[in-house]
This record gives structure tokens, sequence and C-alpha cells, in this order.
């Protein structure tokens, strides 16, 4: 069983409840990670015997530039695209970081993690 992990991914998107949030955007980082048996790969250094972490890279920028009022939303539908398009991918996680959220307090963010193993597995 081995892990890939995408630390820092950096993608401006527009999430949020408040009006204002939707319309200015604010840029969001995200860590994602997948575990799997990637012992193919270890043993015929091919591309196709792993998952391709551009294809995940992809699959954040498109799912986080649908827009939703929560980070939670946009967490699961990552997970359950990187599910669909890699089959042997058997647990997934995500943490998406929003930089000041508009609060009453200073924060510096706020980030939501989740990790979920694959359905019927």
């Amino acid at each position: 069983m081995g892990t890939i992990t995408l630390r820092d991914i950096t993608v401006y998107a527009y999430h949020g409840c408040f009006t204002e949030e939707g319309q200015i955007g604010a840029e969001y980082s995200l860590d994602v990670w997948v575990r799997g048996d990637f012992s193919s790969a270890e043993k015929t250094d091919k591309l196709s015997d792993t998952v391709d972490y551009v294809k995940i890279s992809d699959i954040v920028q498109q799912e986080m530039s649908t827009p939703s009022k929560l980070i939670e939303h946009v967490s699961d539908r990552i997970i359950s695209k990187i599910f669909i398009v890699f089959p042997d991918v058997d647990f997934v996680g995500v943490v998406i970081k929003k930089p000041s959220p508009p609060m009453n307090v200073y924060a510096n963010s706020v980030e939501y993690k989740i990790e979920r193993a694959r359905p019927n597995k």
C-alpha cells in the first residue's frame, strides 16, 4: 500500500455563503492524498501502473472552479471524482484551506479536512 500526496496546490476560486465571496474570490490551498496498491509501478516504472498526479491536480482545478457555498461540498466533489477516474485508489484525503474567512474575529485561515475509503471495498 502506497500514498501519493500533492501538497499546497494553490487555486483561485469563488466559494462562500456571502455574495462578496462569490464576486471577489480568494486563493485557496489544498492538500490531496490517495492510497492504493502501487507495487506494479514500483517494479515497471510505468506511469500507466500508477495514479497520475497531474490528473489529480486537474480534478482539483476543475472542481474548485465550480463555485460552492461550502468547502465541505467541494471536498466531496473532489473525492468522488478521484474515485471515478482512478478505480485502483482505495482511499482519498483532502484538506482545503480558506484564507481570511469572513468572521467577527481575525483568523488567518479556516480549513476542512476529510478522508474517505472507497465505498463498497
